[in-house]
């Protein structure tokens, strides 16, 4: 097995690349059309809050749910090739503390629109740019790691 994960690691590195800015692109988005959406309903347009949830949901299922699946694929075929990872380095750890931050922020955000989408949603359009930097901070540690190999 190993042996296919490294003949296979130039593709295995590009097809988790392409998947992970999916991914960050939509972690990007989604709670910028939060802070629309958050907005928007205290102004009571009922049309905008219909195009909202139909934008969010399509985002959230057809691009960032698929893009967040094969990137921990992708991933973990990275991680179990030979030679690839040096576990006694900090490196790794950091970036997996952030990839594990980074899908409990995609799961924060599912949740959120679960609260959109029952008519509950208690946070500020204000929260929501707050949170939006998320994503950028976590990206930030990872590339870092990643590159830098600290």
């Amino acid at each position: 097995m190993t042996d296919i994960l490294a003949t296979l690691y130039p593709w295995v590195k590009a097809l988790h690349v392409v998947s992970v800015i999916a991914w960050m692109a939509g972690l990007f988005y989604l709670p910028r059309l939060y802070v629309y959406h958050a907005e928007q309903v205290q102004t009571g347009q009922v049309p905008a809050e219909d195009l909202f949830r139909t934008m969010e949901r399509r985002l959230l299922q057809a691009i960032m749910n698929p893009a967040l699946v094969a990137t921990w694929l992708f991933g973990l075929m990275l991680v179990f090739t030979p030679g690839i990872v040096d576990w006694t380095a900090v490196w790794p750890w950091a970036k997996a503390a952030a990839v594990l931050g980074m899908t409990w922020f995609h799961h924060w955000l599912g949740l959120r629109r679960k609260d959109f989408l029952a008519g509950r949603n208690q946070r500020s359009g204000r929260t929501y740019r707050m949170m939006n930097e998320v994503p950028t901070v976590l990206m930030l540690v990872i590339v870092f790691a990643v590159i830098v190999k600290f």
